[in-house]
């Protein structure tokens, strides 16, 4: 058997010969409230302390989103730069070590761009993402069905897009756990998505998140044949609650903290995360590619269904 030292340089060699492609990370939660935009920041902070360049696309439309909490003001954004109105550049904020795009109306307004401002899209983020080491997304929650969401005009998610991973945030209370199981369901049944890394969120210890991950790991292996890997947890701090006050992620507002080395000790397994054949084959252009042909099918078919309706 292999060491777990000879596992990480095996991985790290590989992705050295896929030219250092961008580690591509979207982050996501089954409902509002669980931590997915506060394990986005610290995630990203940890990262570029420990040397890698990171950017963020902050999906979240809603109140107290990720340029909220770290007081950025956006005066321009992804829709901009699709649409042709300012440079790639433009969009882009630089904060705590790490970058950030806005890129909730982009993905909002989605289904609705020319092929034109799909293709500027595409150029933007393949252009932004040149060189840096992992792009996390914090995601925009994912409509109950891609039908639905075009037709509420519910933001897309990148969650639908092929060839990143996928990190699945969760909080140990009932609701938090069936409403996370469910999008795990979802994604998997709609998306042939068949791996999931989780992160337990606000939980007592390190023995409540596997009592917690291992039920979850049991329910989807039995009835949805799907691999959930655990990633670590977040514990309770109020360290953790004082340096989201702050504006702050709590890697860099209090390094010591319980929660701040979870951080760490997470960005650490997910740079270790094994290369998936799809991320192998692809990179940021064909997963956006990948996007937008998901969310045209769809748009396509109510087309078609409307045009029928009014013959």
């Amino acid at each position: 058997m292999r060491s777990e030292i000879g596992i990480d340089q095996a991985e790290g060699l590989r992705r050295l010969l896929l030219r250092n492609q961008t580690q591509v990370i979207t982050v996501v939660a089954g409902k509002s409230g669980i931590g997915r935009t506060s394990v986005t920041i610290n995630l990203a902070s940890a990262l570029a302390r420990s040397g890698k360049d990171v950017l963020v696309l902050d999906e979240n439309h809603a109140p107290d989103n990720l340029l909220d909490r770290l007081g950025l003001f956006a005066g321009h954004d992804l829709l901009d730069v699709a649409q042709g109105k300012c440079h790639p550049k433009q969009a882009l904020l630089k904060t705590r070590g790490f970058g950030v795009v806005p890129a909730a109306r982009a993905m909002h307004e989605l289904a609705c761009l020319s092929r034109d401002e799909q293709q500027r899209l595409e150029d933007a983020l393949t252009g932004l993402s040149n060189g840096v080491d992992v792009m996390l997304v914090d995601a925009a929650m994912p409509s109950l069905s891609r039908a639905e969401g075009l037709a509420g005009r519910t933001a897309v998610s990148s969650s639908l897009a092929n060839g990143a991973a996928l990190l699945v945030v969760v909080d140990a209370t009932a609701s938090g756990i069936t409403e996370s199981y469910a999008l795990i369901k979802r994604l998997a049944l709609e998306n042939a998505r068949m791996r999931f890394e989780i992160v337990v969120n606000k939980v007592a210890d390190e023995q409540a998140a596997l009592t917690v991950f291992e039920n979850m790991a049991k329910v989807a292996r039995r009835n949805l044949a799907v691999c959930l890997e655990y990633l670590g947890c977040i514990p309770q701090d109020e360290r953790l609650m004082r340096a989201t006050q702050l504006g702050r992620p709590v890697v860099e507002a209090f390094p010591t903290a319980v929660s701040a080395r979870a951080c760490l000790t997470m960005s650490e397994k997910l740079l270790r995360l094994p290369v998936q054949q799809d991320e192998a084959e692809t990179g940021v252009r064909a997963i956006i590619q990948s996007l937008v042909r998901q969310v045209a099918q769809p748009l396509q078919r109510h087309s078609r269904e409307m045009a029928h309706v009014v013959n």
